[in-house]
């Protein structure tokens, strides 16, 4: 788990050797990335039910990110995992 300063230390791992870094997280750590260029390629899970409240996962995103679908794979729960790289 990581605490404070999410994108900084982010930011620092992904200068040091080795491959992908896999996060999981909410609207805040994933738009507080997306807005720092951090993320390169994202994984978005569509569970087949309407909750009728919660909060848009991008609704702070200081630009608009276009999205080129690598993969997408539908599970026998009706999950849909969709996988984009950013551009």
């Amino acid at each position: 788990m990581v605490n404070g300063d999410i994108v900084n230390k982010i930011a620092a791992v992904k200068k040091e050797d080795g491959k992908n870094i896999w996060l999981f997280g909410g609207a805040l750590l994933t738009t507080a990335l997306l807005n720092a260029g951090l993320i390169g390629e994202m994984i978005l899970s569509v569970h087949p039910i309407v909750p009728g409240a919660g909060k848009p996962l991008f609704s702070q995103a200081s630009q608009r990110h276009s999205l080129v679908l690598l993969h997408s794979e539908t599970y026998t729960s009706r999950l849909v995992q969709l996988t984009y790289q950013i551009k």
